[in-house]
């Protein structure tokens, strides 16, 4: 019997609760861990329908731990005819596909450095952290998009583990910081003998339910009519887990995309963060191109130690919490600075990349973003927001009340309808992001 066939066998008499279990020609499954899974594996009507974009469209969302000093990010003017900030100088050339978002952020959503969790998910889990998160921006692109990629999402970081993607059970995402494990999983085939098992577990999954199906029946007569409703959807959920564990399948017997690039190396200066993120933005790029992932998260977390940058002395953290010293916003600039070019850097690079009926960053929404809009007293409130790429007619500056915050969950409604979604509501919008439109 297989470990999933160990579970504790289930009377169908006696009353359901959370741990119950089907059971059939000896394979038991458990309801609430399917129940769990099934986020990963919905909304495949597209690939299901065969209606693939020749362009389709993706979302890179960037998002920074420790924020960006914002008088140095944001420009005095509004509209599009500003005059570049500081930090917007290294950027002037995108000048025109770029929308800056001032004055927002996420209702309720407190904590400071604990509101990392709430970047993509902007659900209030409280400054001890004991509420449960919803679903991030990325994973519910996931959801309703990713089977039609070979990797629904991609979670990445410039160091450790932690990442700002959750799935709608509230569980967080690991983020992979190496980019040259991202480059072996994205592009280095697995022997053929792995292959082969990896589907064989899937076929193996994909026939639970005509296991179980009897008992299935048996369970419904034993519920009321509301019950039955319940375990009707349920039902429709795993088959909907199995048409994406078919699809899963499919994939682990394709060969993986091979490209004209090297293995990369892993920087090893854990406080190098920039170079860190010039060398995962390489490999995401490639990512990109071959189609392998089309919602990606890169998260860069607030590294102690000092960045090799000319003028920096201090370590990121500490210069972060700045208290107005001037030396230390001056070193801090140098550092946020420096992140903006590379992130600039990896914009003109998609800007040059032939996709379809256009280029890689027409087609790519891709957002930077922080948790905080003040890291030196943990403000929350006032985020930085970049918005870059995609189909929109770009705003500018977008400035709103910074004492009575717009919600920045409207603009991941917008986001989500620029990438084909027809939704309306994302955790606490109130609508789409005022002054940003879609380009038809």
């Amino acid at each position: 019997m297989s470990n999933f066939g160990k579970h504790v066998f289930f009377n169908f008499r006696q009353r359901l609760h959370r741990r119950s279990v089907l059971r059939g020609a000896g394979v038991a499954m458990g309801l609430p861990w399917l129940s769990a899974m099934q986020h990963a594996f919905a909304g495949n009507e597209l690939a299901a329908n065969g209606n693939e974009s020749s362009s389709p469209r993706r979302l890179v969302a960037v998002t920074i731990g420790l924020g960006l000093v914002s008088d140095n990010l944001y420009p005095s003017q509004t509209g599009v005819d500003y005059t570049p900030s500081r930090y917007l100088k290294s950027l002037e050339d995108l000048k025109d596909r770029m929308t800056l978002v001032s004055g927002a952020s996420h209702p309720g959503v407190n904590g400071g450095h604990r509101a990392e969790a709430s970047i993509l998910t902007a659900t209030p889990i409280g400054s001890a952290g004991n509420a449960k998160n919803g679903i991030s921006l990325d994973q519910y692109l996931a959801k309703h998009r990713g089977i039609e990629t070979r990797f629904p999402s991609l979670v990445l970081s410039t160091g450790g583990n932690n990442s700002p993607s959750y799935t709608e059970n509230g569980a967080m995402v690991p983020a992979l910081d190496s980019p040259a494990q991202l480059f072996t999983k994205l592009f280095v085939d697995d022997s053929l003998a792995k292959r082969e098992a990896q589907a064989a577990r899937v076929r193996q999954g994909r026939s639970i339910m005509d296991l179980v199906a009897e008992d299935a029946k048996s369970l419904g007569r034993e519920l009321g009519g509301d019950d039955r409703d319940r375990l009707d959807l349920y039902f429709t959920s795993v088959r909907e887990l199995e048409k994406r564990m078919a699809e899963a399948e499919r994939w682990s017997k394709l060969p993986k995309p091979k490209v004209d690039a090297k293995k990369p190396l892993d920087v090893g200066n854990p406080s190098d963060i920039v170079a860190r993120i010039g060398m995962m933005c390489d490999v995401l790029r490639l990512s990109l191109e071959t189609d392998s992932s089309r919602f990606i998260t890169l998260h860069i977390p607030g590294a102690g130690g000092v960045i090799p940058i000319d003028g920096v002395e201090e370590g990121y953290h500490t210069l972060s919490h700045h208290g107005q010293d001037e030396e230390k916003l001056e070193q801090l600039a140098l550092v946020e600075g420096a992140i903006l070019s590379r992130w600039g850097q990896f914009l003109r690079e998609l800007g040059q990349v032939d996709d379809g009926d256009g280029k890689l960053l027409d087609h790519t929404s891709v957002l930077l973003t922080s948790n905080l809009g003040n890291a030196s007293n943990h403000d929350n409130r006032n985020m930085p927001v970049i918005l870059a790429g995609g189909r929109y007619r770009h705003a500018g500056h977008l400035a709103f009340d910074r004492r009575n915050n717009a919600p920045l969950p409207n603009l991941y409604v917008s986001i989500l309808q620029q990438l084909g979604l027809e939704v309306d509501q994302f955790a606490s919008s109130t609508g789409t992001l005022s002054g940003l439109e879609i380009a038809t």
